[in-house]
């Protein structure tokens, strides 16, 4: 189940501080400050103020699994289906009186449920309610978030999506108008997920869900991509055309593997790796340099994702760029990456893509340790997202 692996790649940075020590330091306020009680189990988030969120679920579980952590998969999921609605609606936050009515959880629940059920190799707990839960939760998604049934689902504006100040691109909250490239994306790993799932309890589904799977990724290839532009752009239901602005959203399916050969290399070579775009000093910026709304500090106490360099989806994009084979490019985001965060004394939210300066909380102890992760996983060929992965490392 486990590989143990040494730390060969273990810089310091200028106050003295190994990447060995940070990690630790990162892990310590996991333990003291990270793992709150909510609802009867111990749960885990990377936020002081201890509201749970949706894709930060995910991917703060992914870096315990470096620490053989599984159990907050299991408690996270069990946390959020338990305020399962009739109609399969999951509220993408818990912990705080925010009302979101239509923001749905985002498509990262069965992905965090198999990360946890492989690592402990126990999918028990999951075979009744749970996992009838997610099929609802799942479609929720098809039935109530694509109102032209055209297979592609459809965000409640920006702040739905996590990208919270997108708002160019989305609406801000209420709009429920664009297909997300992102969104999409997310969907068709959620998908494979379940298929995994379906497979180890024996529901004899997994073929469904991949033929649904297949089906999302021939949509989103057949209406979101623009061969002039050679990108991946969200589309209006209303208008049914594409809203031609350049965001990070347009490099999720080089992540999810779902874009054709050809065009994945467009999409890095022309656009990702524009130093003038996307490819900034402290990549992957992200919105366009070149599109209106592009700032790099933040105003009012937002979370800025105008521009600023975020470490998820740069971790996203990292493992992207080596399923289409551009293993240079991948090892120089981690070696970015890592720099990155070791220049700061803290690790932080967010970071400036044009100084690498840290923004947000301060210390953050959440989804920003993946920096940590990335020259390890490009040394070893490793990445502990892959949907298919039965083995995993651990330090």
């Amino acid at each position: 189940m486990y590989k143990t692996i040494i730390l060969s790649h273990n810089p310091t940075n200028s106050a003295g501080e190994t990447l060995k020590n940070r990690m630790g330091k990162t892990r310590s306020h996991i333990d003291t400050r990270g793992i709150v009680h909510h609802a009867g189990r111990d749960v885990v988030t990377g936020y002081a103020y201890e509201e749970l969120y949706d894709w930060d679920l995910y991917f703060e579980n992914v870096f315990l699994s470096y620490f053989g952590e599984y159990k907050f998969c299991r408690n996270g999921v069990e946390t959020f289906l338990d305020t399962q609605k009739e109609n399969g609606f999951i509220s993408r936050t818990v912990g705080r009186a925010c009302n979101r009515p239509t923001h749905h959880f985002k498509p990262f629940l069965a992905q965090t449920a198999l990360l946890g059920c492989r690592q402990a190799e126990d999918y028990r707990w999951l075979a009744g309610k749970y996992y009838d839960g997610l099929k609802k939760y799942l479609d929720c998604w098809f039935w109530h978030y694509d109102f032209d049934k055209n297979g592609l689902a459809v965000w409640d504006g920006s702040d739905h999506s996590g990208m919270d100040n997108q708002s160019l691109r989305l609406g801000y909250d209420g709009v429920l108008e664009f297909e997300g490239a992102d969104l999409n994306s997310y969907l068709y790993r959620e998908l494979l997920a379940m298929a995994e799932l379906s497979d180890e309890l024996a529901k004899n589904e997994g073929d469904i869900f991949r033929q649904q799977a297949e089906a999302l990724s021939d949509c989103i290839n057949e209406y979101l991509w623009d061969e002039t532009d050679g990108f991946y752009y969200d589309r209006s239901e209303k208008t049914g055309e594409l809203k031609r602005i350049k965001s990070i959203a347009g490099f999720t399916p080089l992540w999810a593997g779902i874009a054709p050969k050809e065009r994945a290399g467009r999409i890095i070579r022309e656009h990702l790796l524009d130093r003038e775009s996307f490819w900034l000093p402290c990549p992957v910026a992200t919105w366009s340099k070149k599109e209106a709304g592009y700032y790099q500090e933040r105003k009012s106490g937002e979370c800025n994702w105008m521009g600023t360099a975020w470490v998820p989806t740069n971790y996203m994009i990292f493992h992207g760029l080596r399923k289409y084979g551009f293993m240079d490019e991948a090892t120089e985001l981690a070696e970015k990456n890592l720099s990155m965060v070791m220049d700061e004394p803290e690790l932080r939210e967010y970071y400036n893509a044009e100084t690498g300066t840290g923004q947000g909380l301060d210390p953050f102890w959440g989804w920003s340790s993946l920096a940590y992760l990335m020259c390890t996983e490009a040394e070893l060929g490793y990445d502990p997202t892959e949907i298919e992965r039965k083995e995993f490392l651990r330090f």
